[in-house]
């Protein structure tokens, strides 16, 4: 994940979310997938119901999800942590209840007015709130140096590109900035600094990006933007606003 802060601007949060999954994992495309969650907007993981990344505008809020690093929960009680991007846009924060179910992960929840990030590694749980600038957020943790070699390369790009804004509905310069940016700079996809990955395992198996969110957060608006084919341009849209609940 990548994710620009600066308070007090009119656009004062942009994420932009890389989503890496087996090939074979099906997903459906963003959308009000859970009637229990009236006004809630996400990608749909079609194997356990849950999601990496969703959206409440008219909050406006998001929560993403990624995985982390550290020993799996018990297998008697683990459960999907697709749950807690759903349970956490609604909560503000960290959901209550014990963690100890959940493989590590990486858990953001960012509106207008500030950005934080818990992260738990199968043992406990670190809470951060992150400051003014652009973050990248990997399976390692918050980089906050240029350790990763995706951080080093493409936090000065993210940082040096224009900011896209929350209240424009078109494809102007930064929002398309952003895009090019999010979907890998023109890197090829089995390049070690790539953001856009696709790996084929020895079992046979395909890993790579599935897809990519960019969202926009200012007061009172939110702009969400859904790549469903990561290394297609063409494929980029602006994900409808639900009905107001």
């Amino acid at each position: 994940m990548i994710v620009a802060f600066e308070a007090g601007a009119e656009t004062p949060v942009v994420l932009a979310g890389v989503r890496d999954e087996f090939a074979a994992r099906p997903w459906q495309p963003p959308a009000a997938h859970w009637p229990g969650l009236p006004g809630v907007v996400g990608g749909r993981d079609a194997q356990a119901g849950g999601t990496w990344l969703a959206a409440d505008p008219g909050l406006p809020r998001v929560a993403a999800l990624l995985n982390g690093i550290g020993p799996e929960a018990p297998a008697p009680i683990r459960r999907s942590r697709g749950d807690l991007p759903l349970r956490a846009v609604r909560a503000g924060g960290l959901p209550e209840g014990s963690l100890e179910c959940y493989d590590p992960f990486h858990l953001l929840v960012a509106e207008p007015g500030g950005v934080r990030l818990w992260s738990w590694d199968g043992r406990r749980v670190t809470e951060n709130k992150l400051p003014d600038g652009v973050h990248v957020v990997v399976n390692s943790g918050w980089e906050p140096g240029d350790g990763d070699p995706r951080a080093a390369r493409f936090r000065p790009r993210f940082a040096a590109a224009p900011r896209p804004s929350a209240h424009v509905a078109g494809d102007d310069g930064a929002w398309r900035a952003w895009r090019a940016l999010a979907g890998g700079d023109g890197l090829p996809v089995t390049h070690p600094e790539a953001l856009v990955a696709l790996r084929e395992l020895e079992d046979g198996r395909v890993w790579g990006t599935s897809s990519i969110t960019l969202v926009a957060l200012g007061a009172g608006a939110m702009r969400h933007d859904f790549c469903p084919r990561p290394q297609d341009q063409a494929s980029w849209y602006t994900v409808p606003r639900p009905p107001a609940r």
